[in-house]
């Protein structure tokens, strides 16, 4: 009977061994959430919107998105001085993809009438288009950082748009004047951008990104007039596992 209070008193110091490490994980993670997932190499996904501007010829033109976003950490912090960091690759997908632009007008344009050049008036679209996006490829590179909060990103992409409605609005086609402004229902978007996550706690964080974007049909269409460039704000909330 004296002996028995022995594998007792072992359990109990298991047990309580077992809590002091799970609660040493789980301070870890509470104190530097940034730590955290660098260490861990985590996926991450969660939902995000974004605002756009087109910037010269197409500054007239807004977009606005909205979708989900997925990643995972590929790699262990690779030194190389200020560029120290993490390799990620993402995907994300846009069900909601919207482009406002001028209503239809009509402009001055050279037409061809009987191989006889001349200066016409022609009608180009215009207004609300929708669709949606697909990118498929994300590289992001996560910076080494000593914050326990704020990790800043530089990211490059590619994705594809599929719009009801050809565009960028374009001069409707007229043969009789030798035109064709036939543009595309489907476009690449090219694009880099910079961006932080804030974690507000563990495996959570608030997410800012600055994307420039070019939208090109790379000339599946009678013609390529594009975006040349746009600028979209995207804010996010990501979960980390």
């Amino acid at each position: 009977m004296e002996k028995t209070w022995i594998p007792g008193i072992f359990c109990g110091l298991m047990l309580a061994a077992g809590m002091a490490t799970a609660q040493t994980s789980i301070s870890k993670a509470e104190i530097n959430p940034v730590a955290h997932v660098r260490e861990a190499q985590s996926w991450e996904y969660g939902p995000f919107v974004a605002y756009g501007n087109g910037v010269g010829d197409r500054s007239d033109f807004k977009f606005l998105m909205g979708g989900v976003q997925a990643g995972k950490v590929l790699t262990p912090v690779v030194y190389a001085g200020p560029l120290s960091g993490q390799f990620e690759m993402g995907v994300n997908i846009m069900p909601l993809w919207q482009a406002y632009t001028p209503a239809a007008h009509t402009v001055q344009e050279t037409c061809t009438a009987n191989g006889v050049k001349s200066s016409c008036t022609v009608s180009t679209g215009g207004g609300t288009y929708r669709g949606v996006s697909l990118t498929p490829v994300i590289f992001r590179w996560n910076f080494l950082t000593r914050s326990r909060r704020v990790q800043p990103w530089l990211q490059a992409a590619g994705g594809l748009i599929y719009t009801t409605h050809q565009f960028p609005p374009n001069y409707l086609s007229n043969s009789a004047l030798g035109l064709d402004g036939s543009t595309s229902v489907w476009n690449f978007s090219p694009q880099g951008g910079v961006g932080v996550h804030y974690f507000t706690r563990a495996n959570r964080s608030i997410d800012l990104g600055v994307n420039a974007v070019h939208i090109s049909s790379a000339s599946i269409g009678d013609r390529n007039p594009g975006v040349n460039a746009s600028l979209q704000l995207q804010v996010g909330y990501t979960f980390w596992k």
